[in-house]
């Protein structure tokens, strides 16, 4: 995976906004646009969208 981007479980290296990049599975995250907030020290949540295990990108 790309440098920056986190694993659903992972703990949040800082608090941000954070969005879907890519579904560990591999299969299409395009329709899963949710931003969610985390903070830093809490685990990475599963896709909002499908549930499923997710890599997740900072967006601000």
């Amino acid at each position: 995976m790309a440098e920056n981007t986190y694993k659903t479980g992972e703990k949040a290296p800082e608090s941000g906004t954070y969005k879907v990049d890519s579904l560990v599975n591999g299969g299409n995250a395009s329709q899963d646009d949710t931003e969610v907030k985390v903070e830093k020290g809490d685990q990475f949540p599963p896709s909002p969208g499908s549930n499923e295990a997710a890599y997740w990108k900072k967006v601000s």
